[in-house]
This record gives structure tokens, sequence and C-alpha cells, in this order.
């Protein structure tokens, strides 16, 4: 007595893809950031922030940076020495801060934080101490 493979096998699998994307396809209709920055909804523009991806390697986020501070309406004095965000002084702060005050001079866009993957848009105010990331 031989008993089918395939089909008893492919049930739990397809019934476990069905439910991934049930799952994936709510997420990004309710108008809230799942794993898409275009949904920000306008009312939400106010309370967001741009910062570096923690996975970003050094190399890109020194770019970041000269991008961002070569921007008209973008000074990043702060991020200099002496400047209120100089400390800590690490590549991941001071380009965080640069490309949020792009991201701020550019009109808050979701695609003004994507800096090639190594952006991500945040809504935890993620100033410290006397450094503060402007909204």
């Amino acid at each position: 007595m031989e008993i089918a493979r395939y089909p008893s096998a492919c049930l739990p699998l397809a019934f476990a893809l069905l439910l991934c994307l049930a799952v994936s396809t709510e997420s990004q209709s309710d108008g809230h950031i799942g794993g898409n920055q275009d949904q920000i909804r306008a009312d939400d523009v106010q309370s967001r922030w741009c910062i570096a991806k923690p996975s970003a390697y050094n190399f890109e986020l020194l770019r970041n940076m000269d991008y961002s501070c070569g921007q008209n309406g973008v000074d990043c004095g702060q991020i200099q020495p002496g400047g209120s965000c100089f400390r800590p002084d690490t590549t991941f702060g001071h380009a965080s801060y640069a490309m949020n005050l792009f991201f701020k001079a550019a009109g808050k866009h979701p695609w003004d934080c994507h800096f090639n993957g190594t952006g991500i848009v945040v809504t935890q105010d993620p100033s410290f101490g006397t450094c503060t990331y402007p909204l």
C-alpha cells in the first residue's frame, strides 16, 4: 500500500503560506508602517525622525553625512567638535543627526530617509542629553 506523498504533505505548508499572506496584506492595508515606509499617514509626519540603520556600514554612513551636510538648509555644526551632538563621537551618531536634518529640510517624505537603504524612520525621539534632534 503506497501513501500519496505530496497532497497531504503540502497541506500544512499551503495553509502556512496563506496565513502569512493574509497577515502581510492586513498589516500593509491599515495605513500604519508595516514593512513599507510609504504608508506613513500625513498626520503622523510631524512625529517622525530619520536615523541610520544600526546594520549600515561606516562607509555608507560617512557618505550619508557628506551628502546631507552639503545640502541647503542643513547645518551640521552640532556634530562638529564642541557641538551639542558631537559626543559620543561615533559615525552612527553623527550620521543619524545629519540624516535627520536632511529628512526635515527635504519635507519629511518617506523617501527622504531612504539613503540607499541605510536610513529608517522612527517615532521615538532619538534626542539625548543636550543633543536635540529637530522635528
